[in-house]
């Protein structure tokens, strides 16, 4: 019987988390825009530059971004 592969359960805000500790290394932050005007132009995450207070990533996959700074495992999924 063939084994299944069990994936380990991971909260939006905790992804968000270790985003965010990940990304104050370089003074950036992964934020949600509050507006629905903000939302529509940033997309639901974005990162923001704290230095100069701008925006460098619009529209960003929490997940995608997760798995390339190395934060989110192969084995690691994320629930709402």
């Amino acid at each position: 019987m063939p084994r299944q592969k069990q994936r380990v359960p991971v909260t939006m805000r905790a992804l968000i988390q270790r985003i965010n500790r990940i990304l104050a290394k370089d003074t950036e932050k992964l934020k949600i825009p509050r507006s629905n005007r903000a939302r529509q132009e940033l997309g639901e995450f974005y990162v923001l530059d704290l230095r100069i207070n701008g925006v460098l990533q619009k529209h960003v996959d929490p997940e995608e971004l997760g798995r390339e700074l190395g934060v989110l495992q192969d084995y690691e999924r994320v629930v709402e």
